[in-house]
């Protein structure tokens, strides 16, 4: 197995470490946004892997550099301190984003997981601390959805006709008009079509 040195090699970022002149290092959301928190803009906490760590995960056959994962939970540790959250925490989460980059823009390209961190156990602290669980519900069933599809290859059009036929039994014809219990159901038949 191939090894990559990455001891001296910096491979995660705070958005309050970088600037607009590492877009090679950080790609062009990334350096955006470290840009943005280096102005004071109203920005969330995140942080950024690396376009390094990203061709040392593939020289490594798909295997994470030496430290990256250790680096990744620290940062998480970091926004769960920040946010007074906790990622997982089922009274208090903390959900996050995951977008990917490049140097380049390509818009449309390039996917965005919401929610990361939404499961059976954290929607329903999620629906507690809304007061209402039709939304926590919601963002379930889009995790979901975009997670299958981005991630495990589920063809988007499952997800499309699963939402259809449960808004054609429910008598609506837009997706926000489903309650709680029928996004319940909707997420039973999404994990049913991933499984």
């Amino acid at each position: 197995m191939a090894t990559i040195a990455t001891q001296s090699k910096k491979l995660v970022y705070r958005f309050d470490e970088g600037d607009a002149s590492m877009r090679d290092l950080l790609g062009g959301k990334g350096s955006n946004l470290c840009e943005m928190a280096r102005l004071e803009l109203p920005i969330p906490p995140g942080f950024v892997v690396t376009t390094e760590a990203c061709l040392d995960y593939f020289a490594l056959g798909q295997q994470f550099p030496e430290g990256l994962w250790e680096n990744i939970q620290e940062n998480i540790g970091r926004l769960e301190e920040v946010m007074g959250r906790g990622f997982g925490s089922t009274a208090n989460p903390l959900l996050v984003s995951v977008r990917s980059g490049a140097k380049i823009s390509m818009p449309g390209m390039m996917d965005t997981i919401l929610n990361l961190g939404i499961n059976d156990d954290v929607v329903d602290g999620l629906a507690s601390m809304m007061g209402e669980p039709r939304p926590a519900y919601d963002a379930y069933r889009r995790f979901l959805q975009i997670y299958a599809d981005v991630v495990m290859e589920v063809e988007h059009d499952t997800f499309e006709k699963i939402l259809a036929e449960h808004k054609k039994q429910a008598g609506v014809s837009l997706d926000y008009e489903l309650g709680a219990e029928q996004l319940r159901d909707v997420i039973a038949d999404f994990k049913a079509a991933i499984r």
